[in-house]
């Protein structure tokens, strides 16, 4: 009886120890990439590049990524979970959706400009992506940097809660206005690199609220 429960004391040590290496070599791949994606771009980076800064084998690093465009994704997405879960926050709190929307617009424009290299490179990628694959994301694909990372998601849920409650126009449909604002982020992203955060808030909140705003 006392062999078998050191064995398994023995196992359970071995399975924690395995997913403690997991866990910080995940985390060394994802710190390395988000400093070559930044500083380099999208196209200057390589996955067996990213794997040699982080102290890994090309192999140990498609095991955690199966690709580049899933590994960006993992690196930008975390800036993009605060806003939906500020959006989550206004939606429960019955906030004025004009003011929600203005403050995730300007969220989207601090978050092009502060991490103006990541943003861009994500850009890059996203576009790649769409390229290929000659679609809008399919919800299935996990291997679409655009479903890895929901930039769409915060306006969406903000846009629809206000065509529910009549704070907004009905149409265009809340997926339509999301996309093109998000849309002009990204461009932007990619061709007005140095431009302050401000320019970029106030060309969103002007393609959005005015579309969007009920007359008067």
């Amino acid at each position: 009886m006392a062999a078998g429960e050191d064995q398994q004391r023995g196992d359970d040590a071995r399975a924690r120890a395995a997913r403690t290496k997991r866990t910080r070599t995940r985390a060394a791949l994802i710190a390395a990439a988000d400093a070559a994606f930044s500083a380099r771009g999208w196209a200057a980076t390589r996955v067996e590049d990213i794997a040699t800064e982080a102290g890994v084998s090309a192999a140990t690093a498609y095991n955690h990524f199966p690709t580049k465009h899933v590994l960006i994704g993992v690196v930008f997405a975390p800036h993009v979970a605060t806003l939906l879960v500020q959006a989550d926050r206004d939606i429960a709190r019955q906030r004025p959706v004009l003011e929600a929307l203005s403050d995730q617009v300007d969220a989207l424009a601090r978050l092009s400009y502060y991490h103006r290299g990541l943003t861009a490179a994500f850009t890059a990628a996203a576009l790649e992506y769409a390229i290929r694959t000659e679609r809008t994301p399919d919800p299935a694909d996990d291997l679409d940097p655009r479903n890895v990372v929901p930039m769409t998601a915060p306006l969406l849920r903000l846009v629809s809660y206000g065509q529910e409650t009549g704070q907004l126009r009905a149409d265009p449909s809340a997926s339509e206005i999301s996309s093109a604002v998000v849309n002009l982020l990204l461009v932007r992203s990619l061709n007005h690199k140095d431009e302050p955060a401000e320019r970029t808030a106030e060309l969103l909140r002007t393609l959005l609220f005015r579309t969007m705003t009920p007359p008067a």
